[in-house]
C-alpha cells in the first residue's frame, strides 16, 4: 500500500502551537486508500505542546534552508535550530515509510506550501514554503496543502 506524510495535526493529533488537532474529512479523502504517516516537524525536534507562535522571518523554508533566514516565536526566541531539525526528522520518516507525497498544514513554518504567514505575527502571509515542505521538496517529495488546512 502506498503511503503519504501528513502533517500529525490534520490526522486530529493534538499537536498545534495552541494544543489543537485539525482533522477534517477533506484531509481523509485526500488521503484516500493510502496509508496515512502522521508526523509533527515541531514536536518531534523538541518543542512542546502547546507552544508559541512562530513565523519565519526574512524569506521562507527556502531561506532559512540556506541560511538567509530564521524562524522565531512571537517572543523574539530563535527556533531556526528546532525547525530545521524537525524538517530532517520529516525527510526521515518519509524516506523511511517510502512516502513520495505529503499533504502538509497550510500556512505553518514548518509544514506550509504555497504560502506562510510573513513573519509579522499580524495573520499576513507572504508567497513562500515552510521548512518542512521546502527541505521535501528539495529531495524529491512532492508537497501539498491539504485541503481546508
Amino acid at each position: 500500500m502506498e503511503s503519504v506524510l501528513v502533517s500529525a495535526c490534520l490526522q486530529g493529533v493534538p499537536c498545534r502551537f495552541d494544543g489543537r488537532g485539525k482533522a477534517s474529512d477533506a484531509v481523509t479523502a485526500a488521503i484516500g486508500d493510502r496509508r496515512p504517516v502522521a508526523f509533527c516537524p515541531e514536536v518531534s525536534a523538541g518543542l512542546p505542546t502547546p507552544r508559541r507562535p512562530a513565523e519565519i522571518t526574512g524569506g521562507d523554508g527556502h531561506d532559512v534552508l540556506d541560511g538567509r533566514a530564521r524562524v522565531v516565536d512571537d517572543s523574539g526566541h530563535d527556533v531556526t535550530e528546532e525547525f530545521v531539525d524537525g524538517a530532517e526528522r520529516a525527510l526521515e520518516a518519509a524516506r523511511r515509510t517510502g512516502c513520495t507525497e505529503a499533504l502538509l498544514m497550510a500556512r505553518s513554518p514548518s509544514c506550509g506550501r504555497g504560502t506562510v504567514y510573513d513573519g509579522t505575527f499580524t495573520g499576513a502571509l507572504r508567497e513562500g514554503d515552510g521548512v518542512t515542505a521546502a527541505l521535501l521538496e528539495r529531495h524529491g517529495i512532492t508537497v501539498r496543502p491539504a485541503p481546508g488546512a
